[in-house]
């Protein structure tokens, strides 16, 4: 999670990622932050995200999307 947490600061350092638990909902994120963080969690997590998974509830929160990266990663056997 701490690199999960990392990755969301350094693309989006203005968003307490610790606390919001609407960050599609309430429009935190751009699109362009959404494919930033696909693209981050993608080659540090070695998982393969499909549009399938770019949903709202796998992104309006860190806990959401480091759920999302722990089913990926049990589908994909990492």
């Amino acid at each position: 999670m701490e690199e999960l947490m990392e990755i969301l600061e350094e693309i989006c350092p203005e968003v307490d990622f610790e606390t919001e638990k609407a960050l599609v909902d309430d429009k935190v994120l751009s699109s362009f932050d959404i494919l930033s963080i696909v693209s981050e969690i993608s080659e540090a997590f070695d998982v393969k995200i499909t549009t399938a998974e770019v949903i709202p509830q796998n992104f309006n929160s860190a806990e959401s999307l480091w759920k999302m990266i722990q089913d990926l990663r049990k589908r994909q056997g990492k």
